[in-house]
């Protein structure tokens, strides 16, 4: 069983940047599919960004495409959230998740970008974004 937990949150201004890091305990993550997602106040779970458990293949959001990036290192056995060009809609709490599935798939139910996928979550991390 993996433990994550996430951070690197923060407050930042309209076009800034930052990178969110996601450390994992007692497991490995080349041994899951990682996934990023956030949820703002109100609003339900939403998917942001996935890397596949063989590490050759992202998955982004449209929302977040040309503007952020899923990557992972397994010596620091860590996954990382690269943010640019921030938004004040970006204002979310980003939490991370790993799955044990193997597939790669998106747009349908239990697909990369389905919250009900993931099998382990972290506590999220603040990012606040101003105008």
């Amino acid at each position: 069983q993996v433990s994550l937990v996430e951070s690197g949150g923060g407050l930042v201004q309209a076009g800034g940047s930052l990178r969110l890091s996601c450390e994992a305990s007692g497991d490995t993550v080349s041994t899951y599919g990682m996934g990023w997602f956030r949820q703002a106040p109100g609003n339900e779970r939403e998917f942001v960004s996935a890397i596949r458990r063989s590490g050759d293949d992202t998955y982004n959001a449209d929302s977040v495409k040309g503007r952020f990036s899923i990557s992972r290192d397994i010596g620091a056995n860590t996954v990382y959230l690269q943010m640019n060009s921030l938004k004040p809609d970006d204002t979310a709490v980003y939490f991370c998740a790993a799955s044990r599935s193997g597939s790669w798939y998106q747009g349908v139910a239990g697909g990369n970008d389905d919250p009900r996928r993931y099998d382990y979550w972290g506590q999220g991390t603040q990012v606040t974004v101003s105008s």
